[in-house]
């Protein structure tokens, strides 16, 4: 293990959306812009080939700018080129499909999914409810 990089460990996707989605409630949405646009997250994410959080946190970053009226940071239009081979689903739909073998759980998460998310292949229907 080199230990000479101050590169975290990658968490679970799960708990990498819980995290935005909390320092989101934690700061407001214009602060989050600034702080995520400021840390250079999405590129850093980017260039370590976790796309799915780069991609992730872009949406996020796409989504609250639109919500709020505010300009889509044009240092990210290379990113929004991009798209995920596989969909992902939050495993809350993926177990209540699994449980109930019921496809309708899919397509309704599908349906409402946040656009800025879906156009990267990720299925998220709400970011502000967390707990």
């Amino acid at each position: 293990m080199n230990n000479s990089t101050n590169v975290p460990p990658r968490p679970a996707f799960e708990l990498f959306k819980s995290n935005v989605c909390h320092k989101l409630k934690a700061l407001g949405d214009i602060n989050f812009l600034i702080d995520t646009i400021e840390s250079k997250d999405i590129i850093d994410y980017y260039n370590r080939s976790w796309y799915p959080e780069c991609l992730y946190l872009l949406a996020m970053v796409d989504y609250i700018s639109r919500e709020n009226d505010v300009p889509l940071c044009e240092e990210y239009n290379q990113y929004r080129k991009l798209k995920l081979n596989d969909t992902i689903y939050p495993s809350s739909v993926l177990s209540a499909t699994a449980a109930s073998n019921n496809n309708e759980i899919i397509e309704r998460a599908l349906k409402n999914a946040i656009p800025e998310f879906l156009q990267f292949n990720i299925v998220e229907g709400d970011v502000r409810n967390v707990v």
